[in-house]
């Protein structure tokens, strides 16, 4: 229904009919800034005070910055794989260009408060009837200008800055997510290393034991029979097999590298060879901050703030269609029969004039619109609000699978010295001349594969308290400030305050060396 007014009557029945026609009193139109609809306020979030392990020394509850969380391992190469995945991950160049997207929207929501046509349209006809023909030349312009009477495109405006922040949310999530597989990737492919070190280290004494067992049977020496050289030779055979399973978890550690340094599969063994081949030491301690520092920090829950902001928008947006539609239209035209006189005074005709345009018969689906967007928008203040309870639920997990790693790493360790000496033991009376019938193989090799078994879950559980770690910082929410140009900080950002007492190193010990390891039993003596 659309008719022309006097701007008088249009003023009339604006102040008569659209204030019992909405859902937004006058006091609260004005109080929003001349808008309907309900203005946004950022919705309260669940939040503990503390974290649960927070009395632990080992928790340090000050705010830092964690722009360069993977710095504290101190890993030259790790710093270059970071720094090298920011600027060409594939994943990351995808959010960085939805980010221009959603500028790009919002420049155009921008131009709606402008008038929304303005058109220019000129014709040439060649018109007859008979036997008479004669030229027509046209040239007009044309304006249509709705007013944003009720707030409909200034809050169409603010739901497109909201979803442009949440765009840059969305980016800096996914920065954050990079960073951390890049260097729990980088985590895995030590752990590996050293697993495998470990493991052929064994396998170099278990290759000896069953070469002097093979001797000792051909000798005839009493006590050694043929299960004794199977149950050797099926302890080696396990441990190659072992250490092909992880060769293959090498290989796709590195794989997955490539992947997120954005370029083809290649061999990187070279370039990772060139940094400390071991699995990387990680402080002792933690800095996690508090709590309620994981809304301002975490991007994913900031995107899923700015998304409830954007829908809150839409239900003003929706509320607007309850009112009439104030509008200024205008048409300047010429027409002439000959092209020189076409822009004369004389060919010119004009009209301009306000309008307005009222869904009177529409209510019963306008107001359920503004229903579905108030339900849209307690749908998404649901999901922030379990936004928030995840991200600290995760900072939680990570927290306690640090703490527990270095406890069962020290743990550990202290098992693998025990296997260590205790195998040495058998070993030394054997060499001290007890027979085998008193120390029989089946108790070396149970030792043997018990020692491998465990040296094997310790390096396992010193590279669990690496993975832990980038947990806890990932978690956080650490690392995002990337995007704006930060640069890692070489000097320890996570440093603890020198106030802060220092708490006790429970970093498992350093691996065993070859010549630590349990020696070899002597070669075949002549029999007796």
């Amino acid at each position: 229904m659309q008719f022309r007014a006097p701007p008088r009557l249009i003023i009339l029945l604006a102040a008569l009919l659209a204030p019992s026609a909405g859902c937004t009193s006058i006091r609260d139109y004005v109080h929003n800034g001349f808008k309907v609809g309900p203005d946004y306020a950022r919705p309260g979030a669940p939040g503990a005070a503390n974290w649960i392990d927070s009395s632990d020394r080992r928790i340090h509850g000050e705010t830092v910055d964690l722009a360069g969380w993977w710095t504290i391992f101190g890993d030259p190469v790790l710093n270059d794989l970071i720094l090298e995945a920011n600027s060409q991950n594939l994943t990351l160049r995808q959010a960085g260009m939805r980010i221009l997207q959603s500028r790009a929207q919002l420049n155009f929501t921008v131009g709606n408060i402008f008038p929304q046509t303005q058109t220019a349209n000129g014709a040439y006809r060649r018109i007859g009837a008979g036997t008479a023909f004669f030229d027509q030349y046209s040239f007009s312009f044309n304006l249509a200008w709705e007013l944003d009477f009720w707030g409909r495109f200034r809050r169409a405006i603010q739901a497109a800055e909201a979803t442009l922040d949440a765009s840059v949310a969305d980016y800096d999530a996914v920065l954050v997510t990079l960073l951390g597989d890049v260097a729990s990737n980088y985590v895995r492919y030590r752990t590996d290393e050293e697993r495998i070190r470990l493991l052929k280290n064994n396998i170099s004494i278990q290759e000896d034991v069953l070469q002097f067992i093979s001797g000792r049977l051909a000798a005839g020496v009493q006590g050694i029979v043929e299960t004794d050289k199977r149950q050797a030779s099926a302890n080696l055979n396990q441990s190659r097999a072992a250490l092909n399973v992880l060769q293959i978890d090498l290989r796709q550690a590195q794989n997955q590298l490539c992947v997120l340094l954005g370029m083809p599969v290649v061999d990187l063994s070279q370039r990772l060879a060139a940094g400390p081949q071991r699995i990387p030491v990680t402080p002792d301690y933690v800095v996690t901050g508090l709590p309620a520092d994981l809304l301002r920090r975490r991007p994913d829950v900031r995107r899923a703030e700015r998304i409830a902001a954007a829908q809150a928008e839409q239900i003003g947006i929706a509320e607007a269609d309850l009112y009439p539609a104030f509008s200024v239209t205008g048409t300047l035209g010429w027409q002439a029969a000959q092209l020189n006189d076409l822009f004369r005074p004389a060919s010119l005709s004009a009209n301009v004039g306000p309008s307005f345009r009222w869904n009177l018969l529409n209510y019963g689906r306008i107001r359920n619109n503004v229903l579905f967007q108030d339900a849209r928008f307690r749908e998404l203040v649901a999901a922030y609000q379990a936004q928030v309870l995840e991200a600290d639920v995760e900072v939680e997990d990570a927290i306690i699978s640090f703490l527990k790693s270095q406890d069962r790493a020290r743990s550990l360790g202290l098992a693998v010295d025990d296997s260590i000496v205790a195998l040495q033991i058998v070993v030394g009376q054997y060499r001290l001349g007890v027979n085998f019938a008193t120390v029989d193989f089946n108790r070396y090799a149970v030792i043997q594969q018990g020692l491998i078994q465990q040296q094997d879950l310790w390096a396992q559980s010193r590279g669990q308290i690496a993975q832990s770690l980038i947990d806890v910082y990932r978690a956080l929410g650490g690392g995002w400030e990337l995007r704006c140009g930060q640069s890692p900080d070489k000097r320890g950002i996570l440093s603890p305050p020198a106030s802060l007492p220092q708490p006790e190193s429970v970093q498992a010990p350093q691996a065993p060396t070859a010549e630590e390891l349990p020696i070899p039993l002597p070669g075949p003596e002549q029999p007796k």
